[in-house]
Formats: structure tokens, C-alpha cells, sequence
């Protein structure tokens, strides 16, 4: 009972977090990373796998919400991870591995090679 109301807890303040971040025209570095720190255990230690309906993945949905509204908000969403992929060395496979794990489409790939000016 109790990890069900701090599940609840932490997709309240997600979604709060989504919505504030989305109504803004520009998003922070900040606010990514606090996104995606919903999967620090499985980016640093490999593990769990994340699935769809986890908190990991709610975050991967809200991610892709913020970065969605327009194409500057996903270069930037873009940058911001992938200073955090160099952050995460050498783990950064693993949140490269995000999306595809959670079934979320960010709209690009999240690999150091990414050229994030060449997002449509």
C-alpha cells in the first residue's frame, strides 16, 4: 500500500513537472534531467529493465511531451541528452536504450553521434 501512494506521489509531481515544463517556450537542462532521473537505477546499475507503465517510462512519456510541441524544444531536449549520455559514461548505452525499452518515440536517437541541429 505504501509504494502504491509514492507511485502515485511521483506521477503526480511528474505530471505537474510536465505541465509547467510544456508551458513554457523554452525548456532547461534541468528539467530533462529531472525526468530522466526517474531511471538512475537502471542507467547506472543496468537493471531492472524498465517497462511500460513504470516510472522510468512515465517519465520517457513526459520527456517526449515536453520535447514534442516544437522542433527547437527537441534539438534542445536532444543536447541535454546528450551532455547526460557523457555524464552517464559508460553507461550512457543504457539511456540510449530508454525509448525503445519504454515504447516511447522521442523523434530522434539519443547516441553521442546525433547531430541534434538536424532534427526536423
Amino acid at each position: 500500500m505504501g509504494s502504491q501512494i509514492l507511485m502515485i506521489g511521483v506521477l503526480v509531481m511528474l505530471l505537474l513537472s510536465v505541465t509547467l515544463v510544456s508551458s513554457l517556450t523554452d525548456i532547461e537542462c534541468s528539467s530533462v534531467t529531472a525526468l530522466v532521473s526517474a531511471c538512475y537505477t537502471y542507467i547506472t546499475y543496468g537493471s531492472p529493465d524498465p517497462s511500460p507503465g513504470s516510472p522510468c517510462c512515465h517519465s520517457m512519456v513526459g520527456l517526449k511531451m515536453v520535447s514534442d510541441p516544437t522542433v527547437e524544444n527537441r534539438r534542445f531536449t536532444c543536447r541535454c541528452l546528450m551532455s547526460l549520455i557523457s555524464t552517464y559514461n559508460p553507461n550512457g548505452y543504457a539511456l540510449a536504450t530508454l525509448p525503445d525499452l519504454c515504447e516511447v518515440s522521442l523523434g530522434f536517437n539519443i547516441d553521442p553521434n546525433t547531430d541534434c541541429n538536424l532534427i526536423p
